[in-house]
C-alpha cells in the first residue's frame, strides 16, 4: 500500500462533497465556515473547495458524476495535499462508475472521511494507497463550541508526524449529546461524561497484527459484489474495522450483517476485529452478544475483538488509518501502529 506524504502547515487540502450534498445548503452553510476556520487557524492548512462541494443537496445528489470529477480533479491537483469529506450519507456507491483509480495510485494523498465514506475508502484499498477512517468537515471540524481536544490531537499526531509505534488512546470521556445543527446553536457546548468501559476485549488473547481494513458496517450491503469489494483472499491476514452508523441498526440486522461476512469466509480468513464505541452507546452490551454469538455459528469462537474504539458515529473519535499495518495487544488492551500512516 502506497502511503501519501505527511501534512505540514500551509499545505492544500480539499473539500469535496462525495455522498450528501448538505454543506452547501443555505441553513448549513455555517458549518463550512466553522470548519474552514478551524484547519486555516488550528492545523494552518490552506482549504480549497472543489467545485461542486457546496452546490447542495440537490445538485450534488442529482450529479453523481460531477461529484466524481470533483474527487479525481482534487487527486490530479500536485499542489493539494491532502482531501477531506464533508460528510457522509447513503449513495457514495453512484460515483463508481466514474473512478479512475490509475490516477489515484498515481497521485497518493491524504484521503479522510467516514461513514458513507466507507465506499471511497474501498476505493483507495482498490487504488494500492492508505486512506484514513477519521473526522468529516460538516460534523468533527465545524463541532458547535470547540473541537473535542481528542479529534484536534489525532488529527496533529497522526497526519502531520511520524507515528510508528504509536498507540491509540481510549479516550477519557463521550458524549450521547445531540445539539440540532442550526446557526443559532454555533457556540453551544457538547455535554460530556466520564468513559466507564475503556477498550472491551470479546474474545481471543495475546498479540495479533494485520493491515487494517474495513468501516462502517452497514455500508458494506451497498458494496458487496461490486468491484471494489475485495475477494477472500485479499482479506487473508488482515484486521477488520466495523462500526455502526447514525441509524443504529437492531442487533437482529447486525446479525445479518456480520453472517454475511462469515458466509463470505472473511470471518475465518482475518486475524481480529476492531469495533467502534455505538452511537450513543445504543444497544452496546447486545452488540457485544451478537459478535460473540456469530463468532460461534462460523467456528471462529476465539477470534480476536477489541470493542469500543472512538471511530466513526461515537463521540469524540479519532482517526484510524486503513492499509497500514497494526500490532493489538489484547492482554494489555492496547492498538498500535506497527509503521508510520503517511511518509
Amino acid at each position: 500500500m502506497l502511503k501519501p506524504t505527511r501534512l505540514t502547515p500551509g499545505d492544500k487540502v480539499a473539500i469535496v462533497s462525495l455522498s450528501w450534498g448538505g454543506l452547501g445548503d443555505e441553513k448549513l452553510i455555517h458549518k463550512y465556515h466553522i470548519a474552514k476556520e478551524r484547519l486555516e487557524k488550528i492545523f494552518g492548512l490552506e482549504v480549497v473547495t472543489m467545485p461542486h462541494a457546496l452546490k447542495g443537496s440537490d445538485f450534488v445528489y442529482n450529479n453523481p458524476e460531477l461529484r466524481a470529477k470533483d474527487l479525481m480533479d482534487a487527486f490530479r491537483d500536485p499542489t493539494i495535499k491532502g482531501i477531506i469529506t464533508a460528510i457522509g450519507g447513503d449513495d457514495s456507491v453512484r460515483i463508481l462508475p466514474y473512478i479512475d483509480y490509475d490516477v489515484i495510485h498515481n497521485n497518493p494523498k491524504i484521503f479522510m472521511g467516514y461513514s458513507d465514506t466507507t465506499v471511497n475508502h474501498f476505493v483507495m484499498n482498490k487504488a494500492g494507497v492508505v486512506s484514513y477512517y477519521g473526522p468529516c468537515i460538516m460534523k468533527e471540524f465545524a463541532e458547535y463550541g470547540q473541537m473535542f481536544t481528542y479529534t484536534r490531537e489525532a488529527v496533529e499526531r497522526i497526519l502531520f508526524s511520524d507515528t510508528k509505534g504509536y498507540e491509540v488512546p481510549s479516550c477519557d470521556y463521550w458524549s450521547d449529546d445531540h445539539i440540532e445543527w442550526d446557526e443559532k446553536n454555533i457556540n453551544a457546548q457538547y455535554k460530556t461524561q466520564p468513559e466507564t468501559h475503556h477498550y472491551e476485549v470479546l474474545s481471543g488473547s495475546g498479540k495479533i497484527s494485520g493491515q487494517l481494513l474495513g468501516g462502517c458496517l452497514d455500508v458494506f450491503p451497498m458494496i458487496v459484489g461490486t468491484d471494489i469489494w475485495p475477494k477472500v483472499g485479499d482479506w487473508k491476514g488482515k484486521i477488520l474495522l466495523l462500526e455502526t452508523s447514525e441509524e443504529k441498526p437492531s442487533p437482529d440486522y447486525v446479525t445479518y450483517y456480520l453472517r454475511n461476512l462469515g458466509a463470505q469466509g472473511i470471518l475465518n480468513a482475518i486475524n481480529g476485529i476492531i469495533v467502534g464505541k455505538p452511537q450513543d452507546e445504543q444497544f452496546y452490551e447486545e452488540y457485544k452478544t451478537v459478535y460473540l454469538s456469530v463468532l460461534k455459528e462460523f467456528n471462529c469462537e476465539n477470534l480476536p475483538i477489541i470493542y469500543n474504539v472512538n471511530i466513526g458515529h461515537a463521540m469524540p473519535i479519532g482517526i484510524l488509518p486503513l492499509g497500514i499495518e497494526y500490532e493489538i495487544d489484547l492482554d494489555k488492551k492496547i492498538i498500535r501502529f506497527a509503521e508510520s500512516a503517511v511518509q
